[in-house]
């Protein structure tokens, strides 16, 4: 049985328990009305999910997104150390704890698990949430302002989702600084709009010039080669749809994409992949053109055709955020 399929599934079923009880009106209400403020200016030290209906509606909404944008950010990382797993992960912000399942998904197992927030109510929330999966049942919940004075115990992996654009410049720094020092390997995740690529830059440079090597999504250590304001580098994740995504959204498709930018870093010894795929692949009549990011600090477009064989067969399943080409090639 496939993992991160399996957990998945228990983090859905206990995410559909938690709205027992509350009418589906206003938890789409409680969602929107979240959604319009909760990624914006709010201080860290004013929390604005206020009990348990506003965190269980938010974290059914946005958990799903989270926990796949930040899946597929540590699978990329975990391709490039396949013998390392991390003995222990502190999250910082982690709110209802969507990145800790998102690791369990990649690493199963029990290990030492810190989440930190100050939003008591999704702390609380997250624990019980956690309580669905026994590899996360002895989980810390532990408030914390996420700041510049926010100091770590030292962890094999500190995770960071979803939470620098909450704060400022000198908290952010002095966060990502903290994280370097504390852990082994650090994943930043942020969403995949260009102020979110902007701070994954600014944090990379960072654990860069701490001593981590780049592990994901980029093929080197090297300064980005995208021109700033001209593009930005991001991803996407599938997500099924809730039945609350689609009172709250409305649309058909029984799915979204989740957009997001991400850095995973190490202190140890990582392979990057040669090249990684930037955007959907294009595919044509005979041939699929990849538009890669590649060790030699640069982008390009490769042209793959039928005549490449099994590597064309490899292009046209290749998908966005992909290592290039497919291990064994």
């Amino acid at each position: 049985m496939n993992v991160s399929v399996s957990v998945s599934e228990v983090l859905r079923g206990a995410l559909t328990e938690l709205l027992d009880g509350l009418p589906p009106k206003q938890a789409a209400q409680a969602v929107e009305r979240l959604i319009a403020s909760y990624r914006g200016a709010t201080p860290t030290d004013a929390p604005i999910l206020r009990d348990r209906a506003d965190v269980a509606a938010y974290a059914a909404y946005r958990m799903p997104a989270t926990f796949e944008a930040v899946r597929s950010a540590l699978e990329a990382f975990a391709d490039t150390a396949p013998e390392w797993t991390p003995g222990g992960q502190v999250d910082v912000g982690g709110g209802t704890g969507a990145a800790t399942w998102a690791v369990n998904a990649v690493w199963g197992g029990a290990r030492p698990v810190t989440v930190l927030d100050w939003a008591e109510p999704a702390l609380a929330l997250g624990r019980e949430v956690a309580a669905a999966n026994p590899e996360l049942r002895d989980a810390r919940w532990q408030r914390a302002r996420i700041g510049s004075s926010l100091a770590l115990e030292a962890t094999d992996l500190v995770t960071v989702s979803y939470v620098l654009n909450e704060l400022s410049a000198v908290d952010r720094a002095a966060l990502v600084d903290a994280a370097a020092s504390a852990a082994q390997a650090v994943v930043i995740v942020e969403p995949g709009t260009p102020d979110g690529y902007a701070r994954v830059i600014e944090a990379r440079d960072r654990l860069i010039a701490a001593g981590f090597r780049i592990a994901a999504p980029c093929p080197h250590s090297a300064g980005c080669p995208i021109v700033p304001g001209s593009d930005w580098c991001h991803f996407s994740a599938r997500v099924s749809r809730s039945s609350l995504h689609r009172q709250v959204k409305g649309g058909s498709l029984p799915y979204e994409d989740e957009k997001f930018s991400y850095v995973a870093a190490a202190r140890f010894p990582v392979s990057p992949t040669p090249s990684r795929v930037v955007r959907r692949p294009q595919i044509r009549k005979g041939q699929v053109l990849l538009d890669l990011c590649e060790t030699e600090q640069r982008l390009s477009r490769t042209t793959v055709t039928k005549k490449h064989g099994d590597l064309y067969k490899a292009a046209r399943d290749a998908d966005w955020g992909d290592a290039w080409p497919p291990a064994g090639r």
